[in-house]
């Protein structure tokens, strides 16, 4: 905004309610222009003026090392994990047929007509033999599961669109 050889003081005094503000000097120019032209330009070394090895390396350089203070005072957040949190598959519980046929042997599912009746909420898997007629509504139902109850005279009602895996 303001030029490098302007330096703004701003100061207020307050002397016996006289309010006395110091106004912006400017630098004489004398020190800028006796280094202009020579190698170094008043940095010392010529090798200091170059590249970034006084500076402690370029950029973020030594964020994890030597300038670490520098991380904790002025980005702590610099570090770790940002962002959205990705989407995580829900987790569908399972049943196979073996389970249904044992929960019918102990008395789990009640006789509704000639089929027992199980609701699931989840998918059903063909593991296993069913020998019980069994009207079945479920979420999801494999290929194999829903075969080997329609061959025991069962029915299968499937609450959304099944996809084998």
């Amino acid at each position: 905004m303001y030029p490098n050889k302007y330096i703004l003081l701003f100061v207020s005094v307050i002397l016996q309610y006289k309010v006395v503000i110091f106004m912006a000097k400017r630098i004489k120019g004398k020190k800028k222009k006796k280094h202009l032209g020579t190698r170094s330009c008043g940095r010392g070394k010529a090798e200091h003026g170059r590249g970034a090895g006084c500076r402690g390396g370029v950029g973020m350089a030594g964020a994890h090392k030597h300038k670490w203070s520098w991380i904790i005072r002025y980005e702590p957040d610099h570090f770790g994990r940002h962002g959205f949190v990705p989407k995580r598959k829900r987790e569908i519980t399972t049943l196979n047929l073996y389970e249904i046929e044992n929960g019918i042997r102990l008395g789990k599912y009640q006789k509704e007509g000639n089929a027992y009746m199980v609701k699931f909420d989840g998918k059903v898997l063909g593991s296993g033999k069913i020998i019980s007629p069994i009207a079945l509504e479920a979420d999801f139902i494999s290929e194999g599961a829903k075969a080997k109850i329609e061959a025991a005279g069962g029915k299968v009602a499937v609450k959304a669109v099944a996809q084998s895996t």
